[in-house]
């Protein structure tokens, strides 16, 4: 049988204090009058400004409404995203080979990377599409043939150099050199140390700028970059000069001349502008998010 033992409480040992109800003081957020007068205000103003512009018959809405989705249009923007596209891949292409010659131990590489660079940066971009406009001008033919002999073959030049083709390279000659510098830039922010310790383990220059440089200059590079983008979509509003007559800003100038109505397809011309930029600015987070990846989870753990 089980015998349990209760000790008394000792009379030596300290009496409890007995438990009181601490007051907690009760934080009140500040409040900020001001902050919503000021937001107040301007809803106030931008529902007017909103309304006026809708009651306007100025703005012709049934006109936007009709040539938002017109067939033109729409062959306008695919080229427009098209000329994009292309000339933004040529561009860092170019400006990659352009970053890998400036690094050179070559002084002739070096020297031909600063003056493409000096090149395209200090010249318009409108003179340089001018130039390409009238490339097949100035050399109606390309020809293949030995130094001061005779031509083993040769193309006329209005078949390579296209009024599109025109337009990519210019777009793309000129960002290149403003893109040699973003991509410097993002490739001199990191320790020069992760290179040298990299070598030493034996991996080769081309592993090392895909495996270690890369992933971390692209953190520093997508950002400006992504505004480059958005740059040369508005900029394919100037291959007019080439003359390149099937973007999104000829369209709606050939249809506004002849409607005699110019205002109702700017506001065409600015909401496709405003949707392509928008379709760009999502890429260009996920991009960023994903070669982010490392420091978001370094700034979580940090805080």
């Amino acid at each position: 049988m089980a015998v349990t033992t209760v000790h008394a409480p000792s009379q030596d040992a300290p009496a409890r204090a007995p438990e009181t109800e601490v007051a907690r003081n009760v934080i009140v957020p500040r409040r900020h009058p001001g902050r919503w007068l000021a937001v107040a205000l301007l809803a106030i103003v931008a529902i007017q400004a909103a309304h006026a512009v809708a009651v306007n018959p100025n703005f012709h809405w049934d006109v936007y409404v009709k040539y938002l989705f017109w067939p033109q249009v729409i062959r306008g923007v695919g080229w427009t995203l098209l000329i994009t596209v292309v000339a933004m891949a040529v561009a860092i292409v170019v400006a990659g080979l352009l970053v890998v010659m400036r690094d050179s131990d070559n002084p002739i590489l070096r020297g031909l990377a600063y003056a493409w660079v000096w090149f395209f940066r200090g010249t318009p971009i409108y003179t340089q599409l001018l130039f390409w406009g009238l490339f097949a001008v100035l050399f109606p033919r390309l020809s293949l043939a030995i130094p001061f002999g005779p031509e083993i073959a040769g193309v006329e030049a209005r078949y390579l150099v296209t009024p599109a083709m025109a337009a990519i390279l210019g777009l793309g000659f000129n960002e290149s050199a403003y893109l040699t510098e973003i991509f410097r830039a993002g490739f001199g922010s990191i320790d020069r140390g992760q290179t040298e310790a990299a070598q030493a383990m034996g991996m080769r220059p081309a592993r090392i700028w895909w495996r270690i440089l890369m992933p971390q200059a692209m953190r520093v590079i997508i950002p400006p970059t992504g505004n480059e983008t958005i740059g040369m979509l508005k900029m394919t509003s100037l291959v007019l000069a080439v003359p390149f007559t099937l973007d999104l800003t000829f369209a709606t100038n050939a249809i506004a001349n002849r409607l005699y109505l110019p205002i109702p397809l700017l506001m065409v011309a600015g909401t496709w502008y405003l949707a392509i930029t928008s379709l760009l600015m999502v890429g260009q987070h996920y991009l960023e998010r994903h070669f982010g990846k490392g420091v978001a989870v370094h700034t979580a753990r940090a805080e």
